[in-house]
């Protein structure tokens, strides 16, 4: 078994064992689904309210306060766990078995309808609970919330340890929190109480798991967006951030740097509208295929508008507009224009998740022989602009989805393609089977920050679908009309989510290029007021980003408070500055660097700037 399976299957046991301990306090409870996560596993339990059936204060519903009980009652349980035993039972009979939770009849619907098997599973001790009994069918039958005379039934796919008590290491786990949850992730549905647990091999990998999310708490983008005064959300605008001076300042740096690079590469930048008729939308697809995750727009003399949630139908339109020869291919039509998607209110975490935002969009026109030159092209993006932050990343391919736009065949041929390519690349790759765009498969680009965290940003996807319902060609050399293949491309992403992500990747410690504020100039008392305010002005006149702290604070107040807007030089001028016609230079990161001239500070700030240090 492959260590990662291995580490699944614990994971997925621990859920069952969840259940089981929950039910010990809260018998009535109905569990629901219980699957495994990135760091653990959860539970979602439909917990009774105090009603008709009488119950008392401690056992209504559940927080946080329980969850030590519970983690305790789970280690107790795990003693006499000796197996996990699959059990096939026909749709009748688990409907029997389940009959008092709605939310397992409707699994067993889909299971059904799928036309697959039905199988549960019994955990506890291994002659606790015989398979073969003759009493067997009874027992399940009269099962109820799945509790039995020595042991715990679910409904199950499976995957877990052959022997919890023995592969499952009391010490391994911990339950973390406690959150809501709506059923199947559908706000139109009840909300449940989710439980979450952490899970690994071992106590030490537990315990290194926990101080990573201790000092990712302290990396947490929206704690330093607002300490940094980076950004803020209004309740009129769920969502959608505001961003303030000094992350606008950062925001505009990291598109002028994707702007001057791209343009270097041949790109050519273009502006399309926020708004499009609902006509635009359906010959892209995206109304039949993503009409629920966009704003509408109703107007007057009915009509149907939708705001932009994604860049590429103008981009074809644009095209349209061009006659385009095969001389000018690769055509690499690129923008940062603001989209807006309707995630629902659940899912909006800070700038990870939002409905307003920006990405370093391109798309670029190539005919099909330029397919695997055009991906080693954007690879080549991919290694300047995730290199330069010291990100390590991997891709990860996306195969045709159930839904999916054209036919099969092209499907196939772009798949194929795209195979070969990121075999032949030699960066790590991972498969995710129907997880390509609704036009086409992709490769998306998967990132490692400082804490060993993965995240998903950029995507790179080859589509043959959207040139022909556009009726897109370019002039072939003899004269013919050849239809062009697109290839659409992020690499930052959503610049949103990619600023979050650098946030909690530098803790907030930024580059000097990147800084909102480079340098602050701290005159030691109002006698150095006036050599300070020039200062400032020879810096800003150079391009450098100032903050000039000319305030009543005392001077140690001034200098701890650049220390902690993590501000990466301050100018320090007294006295003996002002006699020697130079500013004491103070760095971030290496603290005092001696006295320097003006041009001196200008010229080695310069130089650190332009090298993106």
């Amino acid at each position: 078994m492959k260590q990662e399976d291995k580490l699944s299957h614990i994971r997925h046991s621990l859920a069952h064992l969840l259940a089981a301990a929950v039910l010990e306090f809260w018998p009535d409870a109905k569990p629901t689904i219980g699957p495994t996560i990135d760091n653990g596993f959860y539970y979602d339990f439909d917990f009774p309210s105090a009603d008709s059936r009488g119950l008392n204060a401690d056992q209504r519903g559940l927080s946080d306060k329980d969850l030590p009980k519970i983690e305790k009652k789970m280690r107790e349980i795990l003693k006499s766990w000796e197996t996990f035993s699959e059990i096939k039972v026909s749709a009748d009979e688990a409907k029997k078995i389940f009959a008092g939770n709605s939310y397992k009849l409707e699994l067993i619907e889909e299971i059904v309808a799928k036309g697959e098997k039905i199988t549960l599973y019994y955990s506890g001790p291994k002659n606790g609970f015989k398979i073969h009994d003759s009493r067997f069918k009874n027992e399940l039958l009269e099962t109820k919330n799945y509790k039995l005379q020595t042991g715990f039934l679910d409904l199950c796919r499976g995957g877990h340890v052959e022997n919890p008590s023995k592969e499952i290491k009391p010490d391994s786990f911990k339950l973390e929190r406690t959150a809501g949850a709506y059923w199947r992730g559908d706000e139109k549905n009840k909300m449940l109480t989710r439980i979450y647990g952490l899970a690994f091999e071992t106590k030490g990998e537990l315990e290194t798991y926990e101080k990573q999310i201790e000092e990712a708490k302290k990396r947490d983008h929206k704690k330093l967006g607002k300490e940094l005064g980076l950004f803020m959300f209004h309740e009129t605008s769920p969502g959608m951030p505001y961003w303030l001076p000094n992350g606008l300042k950062l925001y505009n740096e990291l598109v002028n740097y994707w702007r001057t690079e791209h343009q270097k590469l041949g790109y050519q930048e273009i502006s399309s509208p926020l708004v499009n008729k609902a006509e635009l939308w359906k010959t892209s697809g995206h109304w039949e295929h993503y009409k629920d995750d966009m704003f509408i727009a109703n107007m007057g003399e009915n009509e149907v508008y939708g705001i932009k949630p994604m860049n590429c139908p103008n981009a074809m339109i644009v095209f349209q507009s061009m006659q385009v020869s095969y001389k000018q291919l690769p055509l690499r039509l690129s923008d940062v224009d603001r989209l807006h998607r309707y995630e629902r209110s659940g899912t909006l975490n800070g700038l990870f998740r939002v409905r307003s935002f920006q990405q370093d969009d391109s798309h670029n026109f190539i005919s099909e022989e330029m397919i695997a030159s055009e991906y080693n092209h954007i690879f080549a993006v991919c290694k300047q602009f995730y290199g330069i932050f010291k990100m390590e990343y991997s891709f990860r391919l996306g195969t045709r989805p159930k839904q999916f736009l054209g036919d099969e065949a092209l499907w196939d041929k772009a798949e194929e393609t795209l195979r070969k390519i990121i075999k032949e690349s030699g960066i790590p790759h991972a498969v995710a089977e129907g997880d390509g765009a609704f036009y086409g498969p992709k490769i998306d680009i998967l990132m490692k920050d400082s804490l060993g965290r993965e995240w998903q940003m950029g995507t790179i996807q080859l589509d043959f679908q959207q040139p022909r319902r556009f009726e897109l060609f370019y002039t072939d050399k003899d004269g013919s009309r050849k239809t062009p293949v697109v290839v659409h491309r992020v690499i930052y992403g959503s610049l949103e989510r990619f600023i979050g992500i650098l946030i909690e990747h530098t803790a907030g410690v930024f580059p000097l290029w990147l800084a909102p504020v480079q340098v602050k100039v701290i005159p030691i008392g109002e006698a150095h007021f006036k050599k300070a305010e020039e200062t400032a002005v020879a810096l800003r006149a150079t391009a450098i980003r100032v903050d000039l702290d000319t305030t009543d604070l005392g001077f140690g107040k001034k200098v701890r408070e650049a220390k902690q807007m993590k501000i990466p030089y301050f100018i320090i001028i007294g006295d003996k500055d002002i006699s020697a016609g130079k500013v004491t230079l103070e760095s971030r990161d290496k603290g005092n660097l001696s006295q320097l001239s003006v041009e001196e500070v200008v010229e080695k700030l310069g130089i650190e700037t332009r090298n993106k240090k």
